[in-house]
């Protein structure tokens, strides 16, 4: 479900991408640092927007450094990371071992149940260490597991409880912007669950997987409805994000926020007007 909050590079300068590359390569990093070559597999864009968004906020004391690692052997790689990075790899892993649960649970399949057996030690530690993130998590995706079990049609239901789980992924210190983190996660979480069942649905049919959408994506007003219900959740979540006081690294979250998070979108209109 992961995958859409990302960058919209061609628009990006040239020292905004090496800034934003530089906490996703320093996250990869520190997960390969904290629970090895399992935990650098569950690296994503999404949560080095959660980097890039905490730090701007926080502002914690950020490491630069050059290191080479195996993708690329020959050239040392530009690495930013902090406290932010090793909390977004703790909850990288979280969700991936959510994800193996529901795959195995769900679907029965091997891959999950050797990723759940392989994250189950990890996954204690983190739950540990942070009890508030790791039972939101739990609860939301046995609910969404509930709901794809009774078949919900209701997308904005189903969608609530992603946003549950993404709105507390946003809080990693309880404080005076905790209310106004955990509403923009809320409906970035809403707008990722949408999209991503959008984006599913075809697939989904054919596959007779759970989708939301699978009985109205045959009517002729679903693109405009799913756009019009994309872009007003969206809507709610930048403003959200417009109240913080966020002045480094601002146009790279704003580039995010206003354009990257609608790249595969875009990639499948384009795709169907060829």
């Amino acid at each position: 479900m992961f995958g859409y909050v990302t960058a919209n590079k061609p628009e990006m300068k040239l020292r905004e991408f090496a800034r934003y590359k530089g906490f996703y390569c320093g996250l990869c990093r520190r997960l390969r640092r904290l629970y090895g070559g399992m935990g650098q597999i569950t690296l994503t864009y999404d949560m080095t927007f959660l980097i890039v968004l905490l730090t701007s906020l926080y502002e914690p004391a950020t490491e630069e450094t050059q290191k080479r690692c195996l993708i690329h052997p020959a050239k040392k790689q530009y690495m930013l990371y902090n406290e932010i990075s090793d909390y977004a790899a703790d909850m990288n892993i979280l969700l991936a071992s959510g994800h193996c649960e529901d795959d195995w649970k769900d679907e029965k399949k091997i891959s999950g149940f050797l990723g759940m057996k392989a994250l189950s030690r990890k996954k204690k530690a983190i739950a540990a260490k942070y009890p508030r993130q790791a039972g939101v998590i739990a609860g939301s995706l046995e609910e969404l597991s509930c709901l794809e079990k009774e078949n919900c049609r209701d997308i904005d239901a189903a969608a609530r409880p992603f946003g549950n789980l993404m709105a507390e992924l946003f809080i990693w210190r309880e404080d005076a912007f905790q209310n106004i983190l955990r509403r923009m996660g809320f409906y970035l979480g809403k707008f990722i669950y949408i999209m991503d069942a959008y984006m599913d649905v075809e697939e989904d049919s054919k596959k007779n997987c759970y989708n939301p959408f699978l009985q109205n994506f045959s009517e002729n007003d679903f693109e405009e409805r799913v756009r019009q219900m994309l872009d007003g959740t969206l809507r709610m979540a930048i403003a959200e994000f417009e109240k913080l006081p966020c002045e480094q690294d601002l146009a790279i979250i704003r580039n995010i926020l206003y354009e990257g998070v609608w790249t595969k979108y875009e990639r499948k209109q384009d795709k169907n007007d060829e």
